[in-house]
C-alpha cells in the first residue's frame, strides 16, 4: 500500500489535472498504521527497505507541493498518522481515534511523530506518545493535531463540495471545509487534554510536574505522578501512571528523548534520524524488547485460553508454533 501511495502522490504532483489531493479511508477506519507482524517476520534489512519507503512517503506529504486534505474518521494509529497528520487540512469528525501505541509494543513513536507531537501545546506531545493515550476528534482538535471538526453526518457533502469547487487555492480550500465545520465541539469531562490542562497548568500543580519540564526523566516524571497521585485520588493520574509502568522502559526513554530533540529540527531531520533509530532498534542491538513482545501477548492468550477449559494438545500446539517464530522466524538476521 505504501509504494502504491508514493507512485501515485508523485504522480499527482506532476499532473496539472490534479488541483486538490483528498485521502481518506476506506471503510469506517482511516489507517490502523502497519503490522508489527511484518516487521517480526523479516530481516532487519528487509525492514529498513520498508522503513525507507514509508518515511519517504511521509515527507513526500509533509512537503506536497498541492494541497491534501486529509478526511480522517475511525482509527488513525501508528504509521496510519503520518498520511493524515503531515497533510494541510486535517478533518476529523464524532468517531476518530488517534493514538501512538509504539512504547506498548517496545518501539518509539516515529513516521515523523517527532517532530509533530514535539509542537503540541505545552508536553502534551510528550505526554500523548509516552501514554499512547487516545485521544477522540474533539481533543485532536484542541490540541492542534486537526485543523477542523465536521460533524459525521456532514462528511460526504464536504467531500462532495470540495469535489466540486475544482480548486487547489488553499484560501477556498479551507472556507470549504470551515462552513461545514463544528468550530468549537464539546470536550468530554474526563478527556485526556482536559485532564491534562487542569493537572498540569491549573494552580493546584503549579510546577508542572505531571509532564515536564524539559529536564525531567522519564523515571523523575513517573515519581511526580506517583506524589501527585498520593495527594489527589484521580482515575486519570492512576491511568497515566499504570500505562507508563506497563509500557518497555527503554521505549519510553527512546521516545521522550526523540520528541524533545524534535523540538529543534525540521520535519525531513526528524525522519532521518528515525530511520536510523528504527533500524537499530529492529536489529536488537540496543534491547530485545520489540522481539519480547510476542511472548508477552502468548502468555497472555494462554491464560485466556486456560480459562476457558482449552485442551493440552491445543496449547501445546500454540507452544511450539510461538517457539519454531522466535527461533527461526523473529531473528536479527
Amino acid at each position: 500500500m505504501v509504494s502504491q501511495l508514493l507512485e501515485l502522490y508523485n504522480a499527482y504532483e506532476e499532473d496539472p489535472s490534479v488541483k486538490l489531493v483528498i485521502i481518506k479511508g476506506e471503510g469506517k477506519a482511516f489507517c490502523a498504521g502497519g503490522a508489527v507482524s511484518v516487521l517480526l517476520n523479516v530481516s532487519w534489512k528487509e525492514a529498513a527497505i520498508l522503513f525507507s519507503t514509508a518515511y519517504t512517503l511521509d515527507y513526500l506529504i509533509a512537503t506536497y507541493a498541492k494541497t491534501q486534505v486529509s478526511l480522517i474518521r475511525g482509527i488513525v494509529m501508528g504509521g496510519g498518522a503520518a498520511f493524515a497528520v503531515h497533510g494541510r487540512f486535517r478533518v476529523v469528525t464524532d468517531d476518530t481515534v488517534f493514538a501512538m501505541p509504539e512504547t506498548a509494543l517496545g518501539l518509539f513513536p516515529d513516521v515523523g511523530a517527532s517532530y509533530y507531537l514535539s509542537r503540541l501545546p505545552g508536553f502534551f506531545g510528550e505526554y500523548v506518545g509516552l501514554t499512547g493515550a487516545r485521544l477522540d476528534g474533539a481533543e485532536m482538535l484542541a490540541c492542534g493535531l486537526a485543523t477542523h471538526f465536521v460533524p459525521l453526518e456532514k462528511f460526504p457533502a464536504l467531500e462532495d463540495a470540495l469535489c466540486k469547487a475544482n480548486t487547489g487555492d488553499p484560501k477556498i480550500i479551507n472556507n470549504i471545509i470551515h462552513d461545514f465545520s463544528n468550530k468549537n465541539p464539546k470536550l468530554k469531562e474526563k478527556s485526556h487534554v482536559f485532564r491534562y490542562i487542569f493537572f498540569v497548568c491549573n494552580r493546584e500543580n503549579p510546577s508542572g510536574k505531571l509532564m515536564g519540564p524539559y529536564q525531567y526523566t522519564v523515571k523523575h516524571n513517573v515519581q511526580c505522578k506517583e506524589e501527585e497521585a498520593d495527594k489527589n485520588k484521580d482515575d486519570w493520574i492512576s491511568w497515566t501512571i499504570k500505562t507508563l509502568k506497563k509500557a518497555s522502559p527503554t521505549s519510553l526513554k527512546i521516545s521522550l528523548r526523540s520528541i524533545r530533540t524534535g523540538r529543534l529540527q525540521g520535519v525531513g531531520q526528524c525522519l532521518i534520524r528515525e530511520y536510523r533509530m528504527s533500524c537499530t532498534v529492529i536489529r536488537g542491538k540496543v534491547c530485545r524488547d520489540f522481539y519480547e513482545v510476542p511472548i508477552y501477548y502468548y502468555i497472555s492468550s494462554i491464560k485466556r485460553l486456560q480459562s476457558t477449559g482449552a485442551s493440552t494438545i491445543c496449547l501445546n500446539i500454540i507452544y511450539a508454533w510461538h517457539m519454531y517464530c522466535i527461533r527461526y522466524r523473529w531473528n536479527y538476521t
